[in-house]
């Protein structure tokens, strides 16, 4: 070995730019893994079991609010190379979302109709309805159709008509997927439908000639369609309705596409059925759509379909076309400086991105941001790219939770969302991108279990940090938000300082939903959180109750709480 090290030397002395040159490269090669070590690896959010308040978690509901939010502080002192705003901006995985792809989610009904009810009640994106004829020349479902003589399951063929507006989706010959909004055909033999799934041999894709079908439940996650257009629901006739939708034709074969037809093309963002007369529309102080009437009172036949329904003459059945309400379209930078700057803050997966569209449209200025995102600049949100200082936008979004960061701000929108629905939609995010999922191995690795015991209980102290040093907090519920949007739009467009007219606001509603958002039915097979998650998240929950009552504020909704 000394033989050898004399050789070395010898030789770099003769040539000392060889040694020079080998010792630059190691010095780069160990500056290059120290870097990634630094920023690859994922931060030290407060409540990370690496992190000295981790022995708290569970046990912190019982220790009272400051002590929860002081046992957090310890773990947020960390480098600078570990900024907390990190994580939720760019993703670290560069795993695509398997939307495409077949998943092993069991339908209700597989071949001897096993586990059907107990799969009924925990699965509420579809209901099945039974096994119906169908005839290749007349189809049984006349929507879009596809095949897959691989990988066909009922969960693929159930999404695909979901995202695309249809009532109903069927499966035949256990490769071939139906959709449509009505079942023109009668019921066959349970027994005739007994054909596997090509991409899941426990459950039934119909038969031959004929159709295992599913009503899709898409009313609570996802705005129910007809087609392209949206139904909005059973209205009674307002007063001076010629006025409020003063654009009118008699049809006397009346069906819904003929009255949205008609209505796309006078260019009215809203469709009328009334009888036999269509009328059309915009969502207006006459007609502003926020009381609805039983459907049952619209439930009047139509001439030219007798599976649909069209209304009458005093309860109007009412569709949302294509036609863009361009009211609230509008937006643009501030035209001076901002005096104060206004936050618009919530923990990661709570609705930050879809509240900043609703301001946008409401106030129709500009959001900005603390971070910089290129995929939402590239949708239309242009204050993405300005520095969050600049006072030309609205507010600024920010996922900041510490003292520093929140003391920056002059007033702030606080929202706050389920703890269970915001730590699901931010792993989606996380690692299938704005609007994609994780994929399967994602949540069945350790991703998942890692990331909530991470993040969860950062929901608590997020929203404790921000009620105990913001300045002018305005709490909101995204339950809340989503179950009144007119209201609470009315009272976050106050804080900001902007008076918005009813319109506008009426305006929002009709394009609510913007870029953002995922498709209501693609969900998981089963209850990823496990009792031990549960338990240490309600606790969370208690805390942050308490800790909005003691302000004389109201406390968390009631289904933020475990099932």
């Amino acid at each position: 070995m000394a033989k050898l090290l004399l050789k070395l030397q010898r030789y770099f002395r003769r040539k000392p730019v060889r040694f020079f040159t080998l010792l630059a490269l190691y010095l780069a090669a160990g500056s290059l893994v120290f870097l990634h070590s630094g920023f690859s690896g994922e931060p030290t959010v407060p409540g990370s079991p690496r992190s000295p308040a981790a022995a708290e978690g569970p046990g912190l509901p019982y220790l009272g609010v400051m002590q929860l939010s002081r046992g957090f502080k310890a773990a947020a002192t960390m480098p600078a190379g570990a900024r907390r705003h990190g994580p939720w901006f760019k993703s670290t995985s560069k795993e695509p979302s398997d939307r495409g792809k077949s998943r092993d989610n069991g339908g209700p009904r597989s071949r001897a109709l096993r586990g059907r009810s107990g799969r009924e009640k925990e699965e509420d994106r579809a209901r099945y309805i039974g096994c119906y004829e169908d005839n290749t020349r007349q189809r049984t479902l006349r929507g879009m159709s596809f095949f897959d003589y691989k990988k066909m399951t009922v969960f693929r063929c159930q999404d695909n008509c979901a995202e695309r507006g249809y009532l109903y989706a069927g499966l035949e010959f256990g490769a071939e997927c139906y959709c449509g909004h009505k079942i023109q055909a009668s019921n066959a033999s349970e027994s005739e439908c007994n054909m596997e799934c090509k991409g899941e041999r426990s459950n039934t894709c119909g038969g031959i000639n004929r159709l295992s079908i599913y009503r899709l439940e898409l009313a609570q996650e996802s705005a129910r369609r007809y087609g392209s257009a949206i139904f909005r629901g059973c209205f009674r006739r307002p007063e001076n309705v010629s006025i409020a939708l003063p654009a009118s034709q008699l049809m006397l074969n009346m069906s819904v596409d003929k009255c949205v037809d008609f209505c796309t093309e006078k260019e009215f963002p809203l469709a009328a059925l009334a009888g036999t007369t269509c009328r059309c529309g915009f969502p207006s102080t006459l007609f502003p759509l926020h009381e609805r009437e039983d459907e049952q009172l619209c439930a009047h036949k139509c001439a030219a379909e007798e599976f649909e329904s069209c209304g009458s003459a005093d309860f109007l059945l009412v569709y949302q076309t294509q036609v863009q309400d361009n009211r609230c379209m509008d937006r643009r930078f501030l035209p001076s400086r901002a005096k104060q700057l206004v936050a618009l803050a919530s923990f990661p997966g709570a609705g930050n991105t879809w509240a900043r569209h609703l301001i946008e449209l409401a106030t129709g200025f500009y959001t900005g941001s603390y971070y910089f995102d290129g995929s939402l600049y590239n949708k239309g949100f242009k204050g993405e790219r300005d520095h969050w200082r600049s006072g030309r936008t609205i507010c600024i979004k920010t996922h900041e939770s510490g003292q520093k960061e929140i003391e920056s701000f002059d007033s702030a929108i606080l929202l706050i969302r389920n703890p269970y629905k915001a730590l699901m939609a931010e792993f989606n995010r996380k690692y299938g991108g704005h609007i994609g999922f994780a994929a399967h191995a994602h949540w069945k690795g350790k991703e998942w279990p890692e990331f909530v015991a991470n993040y969860a209980p950062w929901w608590a102290t997020h929203t404790l940090d921000w009620l105990r040093y913001g300045k002018k907090v305005l709490v909101v519920h995204f339950e809340d938000l989503k179950r009144d949007l007119f209201v609470q739009l009315q009272r976050m467009v106050a804080l900001l300082g902007v008076t918005a007219c009813e319109d506008r606001l009426l305006c929002v509603e009709g394009q609510k939903d913007g870029n953002f958002k995922r498709s209501g039915l693609r969900k998981l097979e089963y209850d990823p959180y496990t009792a031990e998650m549960r338990k240490a998240i309600s606790g969370y929950i208690r805390t942050v109750d308490t800790a909005l009552k003691l302000r004389n504020l109201s406390g968390v909704p009631e289904d933020y709480y475990p099932r």
